[in-house]
Protein backbone atom coordinates (compact mmCIF):
# COMPACT_ATOMS: atom_id res chain seq x y z
CA UNK A 1 0.00 0.00 0.00
CA UNK A 2 3.00 2.29 0.53
CA UNK A 3 3.63 2.17 -3.24
CA UNK A 4 0.29 3.68 -4.26
CA UNK A 5 1.57 6.91 -5.73
CA UNK A 6 -1.34 7.76 -8.04
CA UNK A 7 -2.55 10.48 -5.67
CA UNK A 8 0.74 12.43 -5.76
CA UNK A 9 0.02 15.78 -7.36
CA UNK A 10 2.62 15.88 -10.15
CA UNK A 11 2.34 18.26 -13.10
CA UNK A 12 3.53 17.76 -16.71
CA UNK A 13 6.83 19.44 -15.77
CA UNK A 14 7.52 16.75 -13.15
CA UNK A 15 6.97 19.10 -10.20
CA UNK A 16 4.97 18.02 -7.15
CA UNK A 17 2.54 20.80 -6.34
CA UNK A 18 -0.30 20.58 -3.84
CA UNK A 19 -2.07 22.85 -1.41
CA UNK A 20 0.10 23.36 1.67
CA UNK A 21 -2.99 23.95 3.86
CA UNK A 22 -1.33 26.84 5.63
CA UNK A 23 -2.73 27.61 9.12
CA UNK A 24 -4.83 24.45 8.99
CA UNK A 25 -3.46 23.28 12.35
CA UNK A 26 -4.47 25.20 15.46
CA UNK A 27 -0.79 26.01 15.94
CA UNK A 28 -0.61 27.59 12.48
CA UNK A 29 1.44 24.73 11.08
CA UNK A 30 0.90 23.56 7.50
CA UNK A 31 -1.08 20.34 7.06
CA UNK A 32 -0.82 19.31 3.41
CA UNK A 33 -2.42 16.08 2.18
CA UNK A 34 -0.28 13.06 3.05
CA UNK A 35 -1.23 11.38 -0.23
CA UNK A 36 -0.67 14.39 -2.51
CA UNK A 37 2.56 15.78 -1.00
CA UNK A 38 5.83 13.88 -1.52
CA UNK A 39 6.80 14.33 2.13
CA UNK A 40 3.57 12.65 3.27
CA UNK A 41 4.19 8.97 2.40
CA UNK A 42 7.03 6.79 3.69
CA UNK A 43 10.42 8.49 3.91
CA UNK A 44 12.05 6.08 1.45
CA UNK A 45 9.85 7.49 -1.34
CA UNK A 46 11.63 10.83 -1.05
CA UNK A 47 14.35 9.30 -3.23
CA UNK A 48 11.94 10.08 -6.08
CA UNK A 49 12.85 13.76 -5.65
CA UNK A 50 15.41 14.37 -8.38
CA UNK A 51 16.71 17.74 -9.57
CA UNK A 52 17.16 18.49 -13.25
CA UNK A 53 20.64 18.07 -14.78
CA UNK A 54 22.97 20.76 -13.50
CA UNK A 55 20.68 21.55 -10.57
CA UNK A 56 20.73 20.43 -6.94
CA UNK A 57 18.32 20.41 -3.99
CA UNK A 58 19.12 20.67 -0.30
CA UNK A 59 17.04 19.94 2.80
CA UNK A 60 17.91 22.49 5.51
CA UNK A 61 16.33 22.19 8.94
CA UNK A 62 16.50 23.65 12.42
CA UNK A 63 18.12 21.28 14.89
CA UNK A 64 15.90 20.56 17.91
CA UNK A 65 13.81 23.62 16.99
CA UNK A 66 11.15 23.19 19.66
CA UNK A 67 13.73 22.59 22.41
CA UNK A 68 15.47 25.81 21.35
CA UNK A 69 12.22 27.80 21.28
CA UNK A 70 11.30 26.53 24.74
CA UNK A 71 14.72 27.55 26.06
CA UNK A 72 14.47 31.01 24.51
CA UNK A 73 10.89 31.75 25.61
CA UNK A 74 11.40 30.48 29.16
CA UNK A 75 14.83 32.05 29.59
CA UNK A 76 15.89 28.87 31.40
CA UNK A 77 19.68 29.15 31.66
CA UNK A 78 20.25 25.39 31.97
CA UNK A 79 18.04 24.70 28.97
CA UNK A 80 19.82 27.36 26.92
CA UNK A 81 23.13 25.79 27.89
CA UNK A 82 21.88 22.36 26.81
CA UNK A 83 20.66 23.67 23.45
CA UNK A 84 23.90 25.56 22.79
CA UNK A 85 25.93 22.42 23.49
CA UNK A 86 24.82 20.89 20.18
CA UNK A 87 23.51 17.75 21.92
CA UNK A 88 20.80 18.87 24.35
CA UNK A 89 19.80 15.32 25.25
CA UNK A 90 23.22 14.20 26.46
CA UNK A 91 23.72 17.55 28.18
CA UNK A 92 20.37 17.09 29.92
CA UNK A 93 21.60 13.74 31.25
CA UNK A 94 24.81 15.40 32.47
CA UNK A 95 22.94 18.30 34.10
CA UNK A 96 20.65 15.81 35.87
CA UNK A 97 23.68 13.92 37.20
CA UNK A 98 22.71 10.71 35.40
CA UNK A 99 25.99 10.44 33.48
CA UNK A 100 29.51 11.78 34.13
CA UNK A 101 30.45 15.16 32.69
CA UNK A 102 32.87 13.37 30.35
CA UNK A 103 30.13 11.15 28.87
CA UNK A 104 29.77 10.98 25.10
CA UNK A 105 27.14 9.69 22.69
CA UNK A 106 29.23 6.54 22.23
CA UNK A 107 30.02 5.91 25.89
CA UNK A 108 26.44 6.31 27.19
CA UNK A 109 24.06 5.70 24.24
CA UNK A 110 21.27 4.13 26.32
CA UNK A 111 21.14 6.97 28.85
CA UNK A 112 21.16 9.55 26.06
CA UNK A 113 18.30 7.78 24.29
CA UNK A 114 16.21 7.73 27.47
CA UNK A 115 16.78 11.41 28.18
CA UNK A 116 16.04 12.24 24.54
CA UNK A 117 12.69 10.43 24.67
CA UNK A 118 11.90 12.21 27.93
CA UNK A 119 12.80 15.67 26.58
CA UNK A 120 10.64 15.17 23.50
CA UNK A 121 7.79 13.69 25.53
CA UNK A 122 7.72 16.67 27.89
CA UNK A 123 7.23 19.04 24.95
CA UNK A 124 4.03 17.17 24.09
CA UNK A 125 2.79 17.00 27.66
CA UNK A 126 3.22 13.24 27.91
CA UNK A 127 2.52 11.71 31.31
CA UNK A 128 4.45 8.99 33.13
CA UNK A 129 2.39 6.09 31.74
CA UNK A 130 2.74 7.21 28.12
CA UNK A 131 6.42 7.95 28.59
CA UNK A 132 6.95 4.48 30.10
CA UNK A 133 5.37 2.93 27.01
CA UNK A 134 7.58 5.03 24.71
CA UNK A 135 10.66 4.02 26.70
CA UNK A 136 9.70 0.38 27.06
CA UNK A 137 10.45 0.80 30.76
CA UNK A 138 8.61 1.01 34.06
CA UNK A 139 6.30 3.82 35.10
CA UNK A 140 8.59 4.44 38.08
CA UNK A 141 11.53 5.08 35.72
CA UNK A 142 9.40 7.36 33.55
CA UNK A 143 8.26 9.32 36.62
CA UNK A 144 11.89 9.62 37.75
CA UNK A 145 12.91 11.07 34.37
CA UNK A 146 10.05 13.57 34.43
CA UNK A 147 11.06 14.65 37.94
CA UNK A 148 14.65 15.12 36.77
CA UNK A 149 13.45 17.26 33.85
CA UNK A 150 11.37 19.42 36.17
CA UNK A 151 14.26 19.85 38.61
CA UNK A 152 16.75 20.63 35.83
CA UNK A 153 14.58 23.06 33.86
CA UNK A 154 12.19 24.74 36.35
CA UNK A 155 11.71 27.86 34.20
CA UNK A 156 10.53 25.76 31.28
CA UNK A 157 7.90 24.10 33.46
CA UNK A 158 6.84 27.52 34.73
CA UNK A 159 6.42 28.65 31.10
CA UNK A 160 4.26 25.63 30.25
CA UNK A 161 2.04 26.17 33.27
CA UNK A 162 1.82 29.90 32.55
CA UNK A 163 0.64 29.13 29.00
CA UNK A 164 -2.14 26.91 30.32
CA UNK A 165 -3.11 29.44 33.03
CA UNK A 166 -3.16 32.33 30.56
CA UNK A 167 -5.26 30.34 28.11
CA UNK A 168 -7.79 29.30 30.74
CA UNK A 169 -8.08 32.78 32.25
CA UNK A 170 -8.12 34.86 29.05
CA UNK A 171 -9.61 32.37 26.62
CA UNK A 172 -6.76 32.72 24.14
CA UNK A 173 -3.04 32.28 23.48
CA UNK A 174 -0.84 34.15 21.00
CA UNK A 175 2.52 33.77 19.32
CA UNK A 176 5.07 36.58 19.20
CA UNK A 177 3.58 37.63 15.82
CA UNK A 178 -0.02 37.37 16.97
CA UNK A 179 -1.26 33.99 15.66
CA UNK A 180 -4.07 33.23 18.10
CA UNK A 181 -5.74 30.09 19.34
CA UNK A 182 -9.16 30.41 20.96
CA UNK A 183 -9.71 28.36 24.10
CA UNK A 184 -12.91 26.71 25.28
CA UNK A 185 -13.99 23.92 27.62
CA UNK A 186 -12.89 21.29 25.07
CA UNK A 187 -9.30 22.57 24.81
CA UNK A 188 -6.61 20.11 25.86
CA UNK A 189 -4.24 21.52 28.53
CA UNK A 190 -1.36 19.52 27.05
CA UNK A 191 -1.88 21.11 23.64
CA UNK A 192 -2.06 24.54 25.25
CA UNK A 193 1.21 23.94 27.09
CA UNK A 194 2.87 22.95 23.81
CA UNK A 195 1.32 25.80 21.80
CA UNK A 196 4.12 28.38 22.36
CA UNK A 197 6.78 26.03 20.95
CA UNK A 198 4.77 24.66 18.02
CA UNK A 199 3.10 27.89 16.96
CA UNK A 200 6.21 30.06 17.22
CA UNK A 201 8.03 27.37 15.22
CA UNK A 202 5.41 27.82 12.49
CA UNK A 203 5.94 31.60 12.58
CA UNK A 204 9.69 31.05 12.28
CA UNK A 205 9.28 28.86 9.21
CA UNK A 206 6.95 31.33 7.47
CA UNK A 207 9.35 34.20 8.09
CA UNK A 208 12.29 32.14 6.80
CA UNK A 209 10.35 31.35 3.60
CA UNK A 210 9.65 35.08 3.13
CA UNK A 211 13.31 35.99 3.62
CA UNK A 212 14.50 33.27 1.24
CA UNK A 213 12.01 34.24 -1.46
CA UNK A 214 12.95 37.93 -1.18
CA UNK A 215 16.61 36.95 -1.61
CA UNK A 216 15.95 34.97 -4.74
CA UNK A 217 16.46 31.50 -3.26
CA UNK A 218 13.93 29.05 -4.75
CA UNK A 219 11.99 27.33 -1.97
CA UNK A 220 10.63 24.05 -3.35
CA UNK A 221 8.68 23.25 -0.18
CA UNK A 222 8.44 23.96 3.55
CA UNK A 223 8.41 20.81 5.70
CA UNK A 224 7.46 21.36 9.39
CA UNK A 225 10.84 22.65 10.65
CA UNK A 226 12.76 22.63 7.36
CA UNK A 227 12.87 23.93 3.81
CA UNK A 228 13.76 22.17 0.58
CA UNK A 229 15.69 24.66 -1.57
CA UNK A 230 17.08 24.49 -5.08
CA UNK A 231 20.07 25.95 -6.91
CA UNK A 232 22.75 25.33 -9.50
CA UNK A 233 24.76 22.22 -8.61
CA UNK A 234 28.04 24.12 -8.63
CA UNK A 235 26.67 26.83 -6.31
CA UNK A 236 24.50 24.75 -3.97
CA UNK A 237 26.92 25.01 -1.01
CA UNK A 238 26.68 28.80 -1.15
CA UNK A 239 22.89 28.62 -1.48
CA UNK A 240 22.76 26.41 1.63
CA UNK A 241 24.86 28.94 3.57
CA UNK A 242 22.54 31.78 2.48
CA UNK A 243 19.56 29.64 3.53
CA UNK A 244 21.06 28.98 6.96
CA UNK A 245 21.75 32.70 7.39
CA UNK A 246 18.12 33.52 6.61
CA UNK A 247 16.90 30.84 9.02
CA UNK A 248 19.11 32.20 11.79
CA UNK A 249 17.72 35.67 11.11
CA UNK A 250 14.16 34.35 11.26
CA UNK A 251 14.97 32.65 14.57
CA UNK A 252 16.40 35.85 16.01
CA UNK A 253 13.39 37.94 14.93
Amino acid sequence: SQMRLNDLSVGPDGRNRCGLAMFRARTGRNQPSNSRFIFGPSAWLRSLIKPAPGRAVAYVDWEQQEFGIAAALSGDAAMLEAYSSGDPYLTFAKQAGAVPITATKKSHPNERDQFKVCALAVQYGMGAESLAAALGDSTARARQLLDLHQQTYPNFWALSQAAVDTAMLSGRLQTVFGWTVQVNEKSNPRSLANFPCQANGAEMLRLACCLLTERGIPVCAPIHDAVLIEGDAEEIDGVVQETQTAMVEASRV
